[in-house]
């Protein structure tokens, strides 16, 4: 499987490696340049789907950097993950054409989640996963191009949120996939109301699978859910 290809330059060598780790064991493929101009030219050498720079960078900044790789490709998402939190700092980055703006210390986790938020938003997803329109679930066929749910030959239409919560659920099949995920990709916030929102669609979703009892959407109490088939 074709994993998202993420050009990550972050000139401390400490974070860069531990968030290299973070994010190949979350299914990432990580290349770590250290300053602008290595991130450049790494970039024009090899296919990326995703960015992430640091600000303060030797020689070439990551605001310069993103500019130029603005101007050959208008649709690579880039957030900035830096020190610099001034206001002026993150109007430029968004002006820029930056996806988010990310200050350190951060979350790792939350960054996970606003990566996800991104790839959610631009469709970024590994081939086999984009192109795998249809998941078997137990008894029933998920056609998620079409939001159907269908078991033997009951239709079922799908609202996009319930269409897009499964097939988040049917992409980590017997995995978690924690509420912050959910939430971020769907919602693109994490809220008490959403949260809320959350539990209904859910609750709607263990509904239309009733039919056949091999099929479940666990809790994992403060964590996520497993659909488990």
């Amino acid at each position: 499987m074709k994993r998202t290809k993420i050009l990550l330059v972050e000139d401390d060598t400490s974070l860069g490696f531990l968030l290299v780790d973070f994010l190949e064991s979350n299914g990432f493929e990580v290349k770590l340049y250290r300053d602008g101009e290595s991130g450049l030219n790494g970039y024009k050498a090899g296919q990326y789907d995703f960015c992430i720079f640091d600000v303060m960078l030797p020689g070439i900044d990551g605001f310069t950097l993103a500019k130029r790789i603005r101007a050959e490709n208008k649709t690579i998402p880039i957030i900035f993950l830096t020190a610099r939190s001034m206001k002026p700092d993150k109007i430029k980055g968004f002006d820029i054409g930056g996806d988010d703006y990310i200050t350190k210390p951060f979350d790792e986790d939350e960054l996970l989640c606003r990566i996800n938020a991104i790839i959610n938003r631009y469709n970024i997803q590994p081939e086999e996963s984009t192109n795998k329109e249809k998941y078997l679930i137990g008894k029933y066929c998920f056609d998620f191009k079409n939001q159907l749910l269908t078991i033997d030959s009951e239709q079922r239409r799908l609202t996009k949120k319930e269409n897009d919560i499964l097939r988040l659920l049917c992409l980590s099949v017997n995995e978690i996939v924690t509420r912050d995920t959910i939430l971020f990709s769907i919602w693109g916030d994490n809220d008490y109301f959403i949260g809320r929102s959350l539990d209904v669609f859910i609750a709607k979703l263990r509904k239309y699978l009733a039919a056949d009892p091999s099929v479940q959407i666990n809790n994992i109490p403060k964590v996520g859910y497993i659909l488990a088939c």
